[in-house]
């Protein structure tokens, strides 16, 4: 493929996984999914993949495009079936359920009050999973660590020694207009 294409980036364990959204459907950058579920996914890898589940594309990747081997939702699955692991069964759900629903929502042309999945993103690589409906944006209650440790960075040195973890939590809440 000669065109340049620019990803949606996602964060699991402070891991990148570099993600595209072509011809209808969801496309993995294989050295990062490999590196996620524990394996180097090689050459001798993608063999074992159709040729549909697999393609090298321009990819932008840390500031400047890469030819980057890309593999399919499907050709994601059927690698993370191949090369079993535990933690692969959560791996595949937040693939699921998270990346590609995200990427999906990102393509519907949807109504505007129609509930979309999001994702707030702070420095460091942390990231938590939002709903937008009715305009506002909602998150999973066992998301809110998450949220409120990327607030509590935010604040100077000397508040964060006299903020309690409710504090935290109101401050928080207050400062998204929640």
């Amino acid at each position: 493929m000669d065109s340049l294409n620019t990803p949606t980036l996602f964060f699991r364990h402070n891991r990148p996984l570099h993600t595209l959204w072509l011809e209808s459907q969801a496309w993995f950058c294989a050295h990062e999914l490999g590196r996620l579920s524990g394996h180097f996914f090689d050459e001798h890898c993608m063999r074992k993949l159709d040729p549909d589940q697999y393609r090298t594309v321009q990819l932008l990747r840390y500031g400047k495009y890469q030819e980057t081997t890309m593999v399919s939702e499907s050709g994601a699955y059927t690698l993370l079936a191949h090369h079993h692991v535990p933690e692969n069964r959560h791996l595949r759900w937040w693939l699921t359920h998270e990346v590609v629903a995200v990427l999906r929502d990102r393509q519907a042309d949807g109504v505007e009050d129609a509930p979309r999945l999001g994702q707030m993103c702070w420095p460091g690589g942390r990231s938590a999973t939002l709903l937008y409906w009715q305009s506002e944006p909602w998150v999973r209650m066992r998301e809110m660590p998450v949220v409120l440790a990327g607030e509590v960075e935010q604040l100077p040195q000397v508040e964060k020694r006299k903020l309690s973890w409710r504090e935290c939590a109101q401050r928080a809440l207050r400062m998204h207009g929640v």
